[in-house]
């Protein structure tokens, strides 16, 4: 295998060159699948590198160390991104569409994530544990669907149009890296009801 078109404008983002590798990789793995099924509009590997991961790195250090759920994973973006620039996340991946579903357990593979859970279900049918922080994007969810997926405090991070409010949220304009398509939130409290434990599929 060649050297990875998507070096190049990995490199120019500032990136340590381990996650470089790992990112490079995730990419290559999507540009060869996206010839078989839709994953993005974006074509060229420096239109990958900008939509997916330079999209993602104004709100690197949001989530909390510890557990991320990323609600309709599809191309990977932002939650195989996160986990891929951070090692100290554990992240899990929902989607519920199987080739799409079958991309991301070869891509966290390929990236050498293979602990990164993909699990295929919608936000509104898992059944594993909540999460400190719920990442979204391009997906039109009211905050109010998210909140069985967090854990007391947690927060949603949402990539794209911003969703629907709820009184249960606070927003976090501070944390959005100055990003006017980025929106963070928090959950208020600490005694709302969370969604059952249990296990699921592993992609």
């Amino acid at each position: 295998m060649g050297v990875s078109p998507h070096l190049a404008p990995l490199e120019a983002l500032g990136l340590a060159a381990p996650v470089v590798t790992r990112v490079a990789a995730y990419l290559d793995t999507l540009g060869a699948w996206g010839r078989r099924i839709n994953l993005t509009g974006a074509r060229t590997p420096r239109e990958r590198v900008e939509r997916l991961v330079a999209a993602v790195v104004p709100v690197v250090d949001v989530p909390e160390p510890g557990t991320l759920i990323d609600v309709g994973s599809g191309n990977g973006s932002p939650g195989l991104v996160l986990a891929l620039l951070r090692d100290d996340l554990e992240v899990t991946l929902l989607e519920p569409r199987m080739r799409r579903w079958a991309f991301l357990r070869e891509a966290a593979r390929s990236a050498g994530r293979p602990d990164i859970r993909v699990v295929r279900s919608r936000h509104d049918t898992y059944v594993g544990e909540p999460a400190r922080t719920v990442t979204m994007r391009a997906l039109a969810l009211p905050l109010g669907e998210l909140e069985p997926l967090l854990q007391p405090a947690g927060q949603v991070v949402v990539l794209g149009r911003p969703p629907v409010p709820h009184g249960a949220f606070e927003p976090r304009p501070e944390a959005t890296g100055g990003r006017a398509d980025v929106h963070v939130f928090r959950l208020r409290g600490t005694d709302v009801p969370r969604g059952t434990s249990g296990s699921d599929e592993k992609h």
